[in-house]
């Protein structure tokens, strides 16, 4: 096995949202790779939980892969449901809250 992608088997076909979990009241998350350049990180949030707002370095990409999760760019509101994506741009508040139970993908890519 590489070292490259970790905590995730290699040479399978997987399905990402069954990665990872979340019980009532919490935030899981599952680091997939993790350098200078690059993170890539499965999250399951159970209803109402949020990651509250912050700043990143890189651009961060969220993809959805299973229910619904609000998310805020510099005060402006996207409801984004499983199959969709969006970018949050480097150095701009953003936050990240679960309407429901909701999984996703976050890619982030670092300057």
């Amino acid at each position: 096995m590489s070292d490259f992608i970790k905590n995730i088997s290699h040479e399978e076909v997987l399905q990402l949202s069954q990665l990872v979990n979340a019980d009532k009241g919490q935030v899981v998350s599952k680091t997939l790779a993790q350098n200078k350049a690059l993170s890539i990180t499965l999250f399951a949030f159970s209803k109402g939980e949020e990651i509250s707002t912050h700043e990143s370095k890189g651009d961060a990409m969220v993809c959805i892969l299973e229910g619904t999760g609000r998310i805020i760019i510099s005060g402006k509101e996207y409801v984004l449901k499983s199959g969709e994506t969006i970018v949050m741009p480097a150095n701009k508040p953003h936050s990240v809250h679960a309407e429901d139970d909701f999984k996703m993908l976050l890619v982030v890519v670092f300057p």
